[in-house]
């Protein structure tokens, strides 16, 4: 699929693609919002910031349309990273794995610009290239330095089109490459000296970047390019209820996105992984009696949605069509047990200290020692 295809992908044709992007999966809201919406727009916004924060957080229009929350979360957080983008500030995300740093950093961008498909994915072996522009060697060979033989880096992309670019784990491209930004971001402007000339931002361009401090092989941020971004830290869910909510909404967009057969409602399992990961999380109990040893592993909120989908799947495929302990067990056991020797007493500790103390929890006792 080309670039063009991406953007001209109607929103019933979205329904056979396995993960559409935000702008086409949620065409309709968009253009409700875009029809409702009477506010100052900055330049080159598809929505005014009052707007592109009601399409985060959800609402209702006045026409009735009712538009989904993509987050759940502290709505002061959201207005600080929209109104960062209406300036020249460029905007930094982070949290700890899975604290849909991703997830808001596409949805803003598919509001603000109808595209959210500028991205450069951030590893060790990103190279300069990624940030600024590369060559079609073999017109460079032929005819040399020229505009033709250029290749834009989605980056370099934005500028042109004064759209919103996105930059997903900085913290993993090693330190020289990420102060190529410093340019773009500090004068607006992407030199090009193999040609003599530079590319200067459109009004409307800006930067999101994600990182998080959690993972093995983190390159720490120049205090120069720190300076270039707002920073906004997205917390883990408050509380057990907020996170709840936001694993059933992702499963069941998942599970129609997956076409997965119906499988009724499971409340019940998917507030009790909930619990198991916060618990281990935090380590200690809901009840705040029992002290526990957290393992390697975050356990994040993205964790919870994969194990209770892979459950869902379970069930419908090779169960009894109703989500049960045993479809999730044997996932939890895995999102838990990263490394086999210590995570591995963290999790019979807990099997035994907790769980089996519980109840109405035997059933889950049962299939994780069967698993275990």
């Amino acid at each position: 699929m080309t670039t063009s295809d991406v953007r001209t992908t109607g929103h019933g044709e979205s329904a056979t693609l396995l993960r559409p992007h935000a702008e086409q999966a949620f065409a309709g809201e968009l253009a409700a919002l875009a029809a409702a919406d009477d506010r100052p727009r900055p330049p080159s916004w598809q929505l005014s910031p009052w707007a592109v924060v009601t399409y985060l957080l959800g609402g209702a229009l006045p026409d009735g349309t009712v538009i989904s929350p993509k987050y759940v979360g502290p709505r002061r957080l959201m207005e600080v990273a929209v109104s960062t983008l209406a300036t020249d500030r460029a905007l930094l995300l982070i949290g700890v794995p899975g604290t849909a740093k991703t997830w808001v950093s596409e949805h803003l961008a598919a509001a603000v610009s109808g595209r959210s498909t500028l991205l450069v994915q951030g590893t060790s072996g990103t190279a300069e290239e990624a940030i600024r522009y590369g060559w079609n060697y073999a017109r460079l060979l032929a005819e040399g330095p020229s505009e033709a033989a250029l290749v834009p880096s989605p980056i370099m992309t934005a500028m042109r089109a004064g759209s919103i670019a996105r930059l997903e784990e900085l913290t993993r491209i090693p330190s020289d490459v990420q102060d190529a930004l410093i340019t773009v971001l500090s004068e607006k402007t992407l030199p090009v000296p193999e040609l003599g000339s530079e590319v200067q931002a459109a009004k409307g361009f800006n930067l999101i970047a994600t990182a998080n401090d959690r993972d093995r092989g983190v390159n720490e941020l120049s205090s120069a390019l720190r300076r270039r971004f707002n920073t906004v830290v997205l917390p883990l869910p408050a509380g057990e209820d907020e996170e709840v909510d936001i694993v059933t909404r992702r499963v069941e967009q998942l599970g129609a996105a997956l076409e997965l057969p119906a499988v009724p409602a499971a409340a019940e399992e998917v507030r009790r992984v909930v619990r198991i990961f916060r618990e281990l999380r935090s380590g200690l109990t809901a009840d705040g009696r029992t002290k526990l040893k957290s393992p390697s592993s975050t356990l994040s909120t993205a964790e919870a949605i994969s194990v209770i989908t892979n459950g869902l799947a379970l069930a419908a495929h090779f169960g009894d069509g109703v989500l049960r302990a045993g479809d999730v067990a044997g996932a939890v056991l895995g999102a838990v047990i990263k490394d086999p020797v210590t995570d591995g007493m963290v999790w019979t500790e807990y099997l035994e200290a907790v769980v089996r103390q519980r109840p109405d929890w035997a059933d889950f006792y049962r299939a994780a020692r069967e698993v275990s």
